[in-house]
């Protein structure tokens, strides 16, 4: 199976950052005119939670590169071996392609809406449509599963620390924006929360 994900993970990374990141945050400029990229380098707690959380996916790239690419360097990642099976890969599989539907489906069904961060100049609407009927925050839950996945796959000290940051990170940015969200839409916003979980 080894020489299938090889093959498979850096395939399935560039498509999830290609299409849920580039490609979605190319669209969504093009059709509205306003950049949805608002991380930015300022000194505050939201472009400092960016930038670590930028880090992190530049690590989990580099996790997939290593493992795909420069097998002899692999051990330098501290596998865990006890977590090494057959059955946690296709788990593992299976949650990242469910991650990286979930995420496209729930990107199309934001619409113009979508950000990457917090835009405190821009106009959106509320989206409570769809998978945001179910979860407050589908694209970063469904990260948090891509994240799951690539462990099981991957099981290895690098990647266990890439994950544990990544779900901190989110959380901590959830946080922010549901902070900024009351703000901008009050009651409207309130309501959706106890109508909506955060997660599921």
């Amino acid at each position: 199976m080894t020489p299938l994900l090889k093959i498979f993970l850096p395939i399935y990374f560039l498509l999830f950052f290609g299409l849920a990141m580039f490609w979605r945050s190319y669209i969504a400029w093009k059709r509205t005119g306003i950049n949805p990229y608002k991380l930015g380098n300022d000194d505050t707690v939201h472009d400092f939670v960016g930038k670590l959380f930028r880090l992190t996916l530049i690590v989990t790239a580099l996790i997939v590169f290593v493992f795909s690419f420069l097998e002899g360097f692999y051990h330098w990642l501290s596998p865990i071996t006890w977590m090494n099976s057959s059955m946690l890969i296709i788990i593992g599989i299976v949650l990242l392609v469910l991650a990286l539907i979930w995420v496209l489906v729930a990107q199309l069904q934001m619409g113009d809406s979508w950000r990457i961060g917090i835009d405190e100049k821009s106009e959106s609407t509320l989206v409570q449509h769809g998978l945001f009927g179910v979860s407050r925050n589908p694209i970063f839950l469904g990260m948090m599963v891509m994240l799951v996945g690539l462990l099981l796959i991957l099981p290895t000290a690098a990647t266990l620390t890439v994950t544990a940051l990544g779900f901190v990170l989110i959380h901590v940015q959830v946080r922010l924006e549901e902070n900024f969200l009351v703000e901008k839409y009050g009651e409207d916003y309130r309501k959706y929360q106890i109508n909506v979980r955060r997660w599921i």
